[in-house]
């Protein structure tokens, strides 16, 4: 991410309204990457194809269908994105870049062939009723958005999103009258558009005579505890989803195998596009503020600094941390109070009950401690404390699996809890680890390495 904090402090330096705005936005828009962008992108389609669309029901097949493999391709990379970051980081450190354009060509046949093996029997033989080009189509779209989720930490630009997901939705506009098979291959070809433009900028980026390696994986460059955190964080994202989705009293059969859960879905989707204003406060200040007083911390470290600059530029990264937190609470409050407002007349587009404005609210204050939970877990990928993430992110996988399976039991009006009360549990015991350990940090820097 060093080359996104770089082009985020250049903007901040020009120290004008349009430069902080152009900041904030690039932030946004880099920090919510296809997975908020999807979701935006597969609502605007289900509005437009949904009076031209026939029957009705494709355009919520392929609402869900895409769902669906957004979910589970995230869950599939989050095992190689962190490990690959500090893979990506070390190497940079260390000036080896060379050696970063053959193993990310080696982390993506890795993951072309797992998940291929994976969605290619999944969409051939749990989808019978299906056109052979449906299902043709959903293996090609699992295999391109796990690409496409596998970079978002590497090679994110504006302008290729805006293109990308312009096209996905003009083209999938354009085929409706393919149905759920002409949606499908809109949002395939604005996919692997964003893929390519992507794909060309990293080559360009780092230059190498190798295409493929699989370096990351030996044993002095593998961290296996941040595959686990990768994974148990994605799975613990998606989890509460998952089970409203199969219980029987809250999910229903959509296409083939696949459920979903119109009281649960609606209200979960809208909460998401809250996060898009909590993600660039999120990434401006860990990639400007926080990222220059770390840097300073451990150059003098390895320098021989004086203690007191040591110390001053601790107690920096501590208030950048309290005001980052402070502001992403503010900026959340803000985005969930404007999606409150417009979602009443959403549902009456959408002919949702009013009734489910209560879980939307709850659901709304859950997106913005998810933003802090993120803040915290990048504050400890800094650190390097690795049992920490491993702990954490599996606090949170297993108390949204407990409380989620609790609220179904105790009712609709406590729908969303779950999910709330993992992330709230799971902050408050990550802001209370990263005091402790920023009061810390100077023992374990000197003493523990």
């Amino acid at each position: 991410m060093a080359g996104i904090g770089f082009e985020l402090r250049k903007l901040l330096r020009q120290d004008t309204l349009l430069g902080m705005m152009r900041a904030y936005a690039y932030a946004g828009v880099i920090g919510s990457g296809p997975w908020v962008l999807s979701i935006i992108g597969i609502l605007i389609i289900g509005l437009v194809s949904l009076s031209v669309v026939s029957p009705a029901e494709a355009v919520t097949q392929f609402q869900v269908t895409v769902t669906y493999i957004i979910a589970f391709s995230l869950i599939l990379t989050g095992t190689l994105q962190l490990a690959f970051t500090r893979f990506c980081a070390d190497r940079i450190f260390e000036e080896r870049e060379d050696v970063i354009l053959p193993n990310f060509g080696g982390v993506t046949l890795l993951v072309t062939v797992v998940s291929g093996l994976f969605a290619l029997p999944v969409a051939l033989f749990l989808f019978p009723d299906q056109s052979v080009l449906f299902r043709v189509v959903v293996s090609n779209i699992w295999i391109a958005t796990i690409f496409l989720s596998g970079m978002k930490q590497y090679q994110a630009i504006v302008l290729l999103y805006a293109l990308g997901y312009t096209l996905t939705v003009g083209v999938s506009f354009l085929l409706r009258f393919m149905n759920l098979e002409g949606l499908l291959i809109g949002f395939l070809i604005g996919q692997v558009s964003l893929l390519g433009g992507m794909l060309v900028l990293i080559v360009r980026a780092y230059p190498a005579r190798r295409s493929v390696a699989f370096n990351l994986f030996e044993r002095r460059w593998l961290y296996p505890s941040l595959m686990l955190v990768g994974l148990l964080f994605n799975a613990g994202v998606w989890a509460d989803k998952i089970i409203f989705w199969m219980d029987s009293g809250t999910g229903s059969a959509v296409i083939g195998p696949l459920r979903a859960s119109l009281i649960y879905d609606i209200p979960v989707f809208l909460s998401y596009l809250s996060l898009i204003p909590g993600m660039a406060v999120f990434l401006v200040r860990m990639e400007t503020d926080f990222v220059e007083y770390y840097s300073n911390f451990y150059d003098a470290v390895r320098e021989g600094g004086s203690l007191s600059y040591i110390e001053d530029m601790r107690n920096q990264m501590v208030s950048t941390i309290r005001l980052g937190v402070f502001q992403i609470v503010k900026i959340q409050a803000i985005g969930a109070l404007l999606i409150m407002v417009v979602a009443p007349d959403i549902f009456a587009t959408l002919g949702i009950s009013n009734l489910y404005l209560p879980l939307l609210k709850v659901q709304l204050v859950a997106a913005g401690l998810q933003v802090v939970f993120l803040a915290v877990i990048n504050v400890f990928c800094y650190l390097d404390q690795r049992r920490i993430l491993v702990f954490l992110t599996a606090l949170f996988l297993v108390l949204n699996v407990m409380l989620t399976l609790v609220s179904l039991q105790l009712g609709p009006q406590f729908f969303g809890y779950g999910f709330l009360l993992a992330l709230a549990v799971s902050v408050v015991v990550g802001l209370w680890l990263v005091q402790r350990s920023m009061g810390r940090l100077e023992y374990q820097t000197f003493m523990l390495h």
